[in-house]
């Protein structure tokens, strides 16, 4: 239960009645935002990184594909060219937590409960905002792949559906025998009973609808993960995800994340283990693209912190701050990149080694929530207690 409820505000009073839907894509572990947005333009790049660097722009499929005079995006995310072409597709290169954790753990709890620096018991501001947008009516967020993420944590209800193929099986209480001797220990407790069957129900019916024809077809490292899954199986949990959120539009909310984002050895460069990720995450993104194209629907691309500009002794980056978030959807302000860019020179890192935290991530939720969800800004502070708005990210989607 969430440790604080919800005032009765009309969030959505100004809202139109075809308000979008939001699916945030959340990638345990710190994924690497200077080899998926490349700044070939800058000559330090290849310097602190001798052996990790894309290659600058040179027309070919091993180097970075260039998107201006300043970035290029990694090859193996040759698919997502055409999205920022159209003009739907946008960057944040230096957004995050304000909070210096480098904690997998505790950063990860700041970015779930909207609340840097804090880790006092809270909800989930997935959650909370949920309870707003369905005025505490109803199943309004979906998670799909993580038990139990934190971000959906709290008091109103949400559907949660399992990793992979586990989300069609219909769980052991399909089962007859098993349904009548899980409820005879139930026996004199009513509300815990129909709790139990309504979460019974909830996945039996989950895994049909999944089973319907259009579905035929290191101990640091799982600390980093949190229990997500790979980024081989984040296409599938996309899957699940677009079909249960076009089949029940009450669902505006999504959440999906993957682990396997800490890469401290080999990380390689225009080919291995970040290419590979990087690759099953582009097709995720164009799998979830066809789905969500809506006039108001948003894709969020975001990570707990990002990796040290320079890389380490063993062919990895290890933990740093500030990474690039990602936008695509009809209304992003698109084929651009936004906000406050320094270059890599030493004196314009945080701490000399990381990449600066110029933007709060909560200052692209914001503007995210206003143009895509219908809130007021005023309502931005019930999902960020304390949050002030930020004007400088004022253009990210289109008026």
């Amino acid at each position: 239960m969430g440790a604080f409820s919800l005032p009765a505000i009309p969030a959505l009073a100004d809202a139109p009645s075809n308000s979008g839907r939001m699916v945030l894509v959340f990638l345990r572990g710190a994924y690497d935002g200077l080899s998926m947005l490349v700044p070939h333009a800058d000559a330090r790049y290849s310097q602190i990184r001798p052996n990790i660097a894309i290659p600058k722009p040179d027309g070919t499929l091993k180097t970075a594909l260039a998107l201006d005079d300043t970035f290029g995006l990694h090859p193996a995310c040759a698919a997502l060219l055409p999205l920022w072409q159209q003009g739907v597709l946008a960057a944040i290169p230096c957004a995050g937590s304000p909070d210096p954790s480098r904690s997998h753990f505790d950063a990860q709890y700041h970015w779930e409960t909207g609340k840097p620096g804090s880790s006092s018991p809270s909800s989930g501001w997935l959650n909370v905002l949920s309870g707003m947008v369905g005025n505490g009516m109803g199943q309004h967020a979906l998670g799909v792949g993580e038990s139990s993420p934190r971000i959906l944590s709290g008091p109103a209800p949400v559907q949660l559906v399992g990793n992979g193929m586990s989300a069609t099986r219909p769980g052991m209480l399909a089962e007859a025998k098993t349904r009548a001797a899980v409820l005879q220990l139930y026996a004199g407790h009513e509300k815990m009973a129909s709790a139990m069957l309504e979460g019974a129900n909830s996945r039996m019916s989950t895994a049909t609808m999944l089973k319907a024809p259009n579905m035929a077809s290191s101990n640091e490292l799982q600390a980093a993960n949190n229990g997500a899954g790979s980024p081989q199986g984040l296409a599938l949990d996309a899957k699940h995800l677009g079909i249960l959120m076009q089949q029940n539009r009450h669902l505006r909310i999504g959440f999906l994340s993957s682990g396997g984002w800490d890469t401290h050895i080999n990380q390689g460069n225009s080919a291995g283990l970040l290419a590979n990720n990087l690759s099953n995450l582009s097709n995720t993104l164009i799998q979830l693209r066809s789905v969500f194209n809506e006039p108001n629907d948003v894709l969020v691309v975001a990570s707990e912190f990002g990796r040290t500009c320079a890389e380490n002794g063993t062919r990895g980056t290890d933990h740093g701050h500030g990474n690039v978030m990602w936008l695509i959807g009809n209304r992003v302000l698109g084929g651009k990149w936004h906000g406050r860019w320094d270059g890599l020179a030493q004196n314009q890192l945080n701490e000399g080694r990381d990449l600066p935290v110029h933007h709060d991530f909560r200052a692209v939720f914001a503007q995210t929530l206003v143009a895509s969800m219908g809130l007021s800004k005023t309502a931005i502070s019930e999902v960020f207690p304390g949050y002030k708005w930020d004007n400088r990210l004022d253009g990210l989607f289109k008026i």
